[in-house]
């Protein structure tokens, strides 16, 4: 198995990243406006990014300012991350907080794996954006 790890700086507090990862309007200013989501583990968020791209993550793990954690039921334009599980640690390290991304699971390195490689990083610098500009870049932008 293959995995997808990504470390992005934020120059914003933990709480404020957390946020943006755990709710609606973080997620809709980062990576799609049309969605459902809940902040509780548990929760079955879904994610639409036009036509057919529904995606369905449950969320596996909360631990507030600390740990982000979905795994992947359904997803009908990119079937390969059935399965995954896409991390999110988070650490303060003086003024910045550090996401530490990770999208664990892939079965190998497929045409699929590297064109998400680079969709999660643009995902992480959307992130940046909107903590650290007001402004996030989701996918409808």
């Amino acid at each position: 198995m293959v995995s997808i790890e990504q470390l992005q700086k934020i120059n914003t507090p933990i709480e404020q990243v957390y946020a943006a990862l755990v709710t609606e309007e973080g997620l809709g200013n980062i990576w799609t406006t049309s969605l459902s989501v809940s902040e509780e583990a548990g929760a079955i968020n879904s994610f639409y990014f036009g036509g057919q791209d529904h995606v369905v993550m449950k969320v596996t793990e909360l631990t507030p300012n600390q740990k982000i954690s979905w795994e992947c039921l359904k997803s009908e334009a990119e079937p390969e991350w059935i399965g995954t599980t896409v991390t999110f640690h988070l650490r303060q390290q003086a003024n910045q907080t550090i996401v530490e991304f990770s999208h664990l699971g892939w079965k190998s390195v497929t045409s699929c794996y590297r064109y998400c490689n680079h969709n999660w990083a643009m995902f992480l610098l959307s992130l940046k954006q909107y903590c650290e500009l007001g402004q996030g870049n989701p996918y409808q932008a």
